[in-house]
């Protein structure tokens, strides 16, 4: 397990999960989800509970650490985020996600953070968020939406903004990007617009089956605003020489994405001169051909999307302890119990969180998605 370690803390009101990979002279990571536990109290009572829960590990367990990248999962945005921005606007200290994926264990507010030692950070001019170390420049973006007509223009848009937002940074899509996110509303109706788009913006990019793809998740979920159908977060590097980036595949048990016409990776690893970080897009159980495996049934739909992930990551040279959070995405909230007991099971450490979030083909029951890291000393490259 290298240099990870995992931790579980109770208090009152809330469960958190934290994982850890410490270094002594460089960038240390954590991950850390925060869960509210009691369905009784109201909507600010367990925010307040989850946001104590954080100043109090910024205090003590992690007060070396500096937050990159937060994200709220809520169980109704229409009533919820304002009062969560309104907290946020005194406290903004970082890349910021908010999104309507309600938390399956009956409460009404959940937290995901990253974090990191011994980085600058700042908020760019035009919203993205920089965290720097080394020669690199991270660049993490959270919740951006616009309001046009419908999921392919917001998409379309979403894209285009991006690229601009790279370009001032010297950066491009194809080159700099590692990871994206598209949360979209209805997104059995909505999904096709989010594809329609990415695939042609793509192109205009030198994204293409014969370059590659970015890894990703496209998933159910809502903006506050009703108009808002498709939401985006991003994260993109600069400094890395080609060769740091690797794509992964799992050809025995995953197809190409543009098989069946989509465009992202299945999975994107990173090697720095001192780790090896690993994204795991949203996987679902599907096999070679594009084909959902085990329709209907939510036991064999885990243990086979199990199965991919674990492939992908043995492609990385990793395995699951290396794995720093995972989050579930459930189509069916009548099938929580039953992959919360298969999940406690195999991963009983691990932090994660589940959520209602329908995938983006009706067929699949369940998704999941991780972030893993490595030690992977290489001294071709400069260290993380």
């Amino acid at each position: 397990m290298d240099n990870n370690k995992q931790q579980t803390f109770y208090s009152e009101n809330t469960l958190t999960e934290i994982f850890k990979y410490e270094v002594k002279n460089g960038v240390s990571e954590f991950h850390v989800m925060i869960h509210a536990t009691n369905p009784k109290i109201s909507y600010e009572e367990q925010l307040n509970a989850i946001i104590d829960t954080y100043y109090r590990l910024r205090e003590k367990e992690l007060y070396e650490a500096t937050a990159v990248f937060k994200r709220y999962f809520l169980s109704d945005a229409s009533n919820q985020a304002d009062t969560l921005l309104a907290l946020m606007a005194e406290n903004t200290d970082c890349a910021l996600s908010i999104v309507e994926q309600p938390p399956l264990n009956g409460t009404k507010i959940a937290l995901w953070i990253y974090l990191q030692t011994n980085v600058q950070t700042r908020v760019l001019h035009n919203g993205l968020f920089e965290v720097k170390h080394n020669s690199y420049r991270h660049f993490w973006g959270g919740n951006a939406f616009n309001r046009a007509a419908n999921s392919e223009y917001q998409t379309r848009l979403l894209l285009n903004d991006y690229v601009m937002q790279l370009v001032e940074q010297g950066c491009k899509l194809a080159d700099n990007c590692i990871r994206t996110w598209f949360f979209v509303q209805n997104v059995d109706v909505n999904y096709a617009g989010v594809v329609k788009a990415r695939n042609e913006v793509f192109v205009t990019q030198n994204l293409t089956e014969k370059t590659h793809y970015i890894s990703s998740t496209g998933i159910g979920g809502r903006h506050a605003d009703p108009k808002v159908l498709v939401q985006m977060d991003t994260y993109a590097v600069d400094g890395l020489k080609p060769e740091q980036i690797h794509f992964l595949y799992a050809s025995s048990h995953l197809n190409p994405t543009y098989e069946y016409g989509v465009s992202f990776e299945r999975g994107t690893y990173v090697d720095y001169g001192d780790r090896r970080q690993v994204f795991i897009s949203g996987t679902a159980s599907i096999n070679n051909k594009g084909e959902v495996v085990y329709p209907g049934d939510i036991r064999k739909q885990t243990l086979r999307m199990w199965e991919n992930v674990e492939t992908l990551l043995k492609e990385a040279e990793c395995t699951f302890d290396h794995v720093g959070q995972m989050i579930v995405y459930l189509r069916d909230i009548a099938d929580y119990t039953i992959v919360k007991e298969m999940y406690d099971q195999r991963f009983p450490n691990t932090p994660k969180v589940f959520v209602h979030a329908p995938v983006c083909r009706p067929g699949w029951l369940i998704e999941m998605e991780c972030i893993g890291v490595k030690v992977c000393e290489n001294k071709k490259y400069v260290p993380f």
